[in-house]
């Protein structure tokens, strides 16, 4: 199962408030601007700043 898209229409980062896209692998969440990549998990994204890695070479879907 796949995250509504309209989800993703709503998500931001938490630690900047900007726009997430999901991965290109789809298993976590980047933000545009911090590149932070927050964990998918059973097709929740987990939006904590602890779970989240930095990853800046990591590609996004458009």
């Amino acid at each position: 199962m796949a995250l509504d898209p309209q989800l993703l229409e709503i998500l931001a980062c938490p630690v900047c408030k900007t726009d997430v896209k999901l991965t290109a692998d789809e298993k976590g969440l980047k933000c545009v601007t911090c590149h932070r990549v927050y964990p998918i998990q059973d097709d929740i994204p987990v939006m904590l700043i602890d779970e989240a890695t930095i990853d800046p070479k990591r590609p996004t879907k458009s």
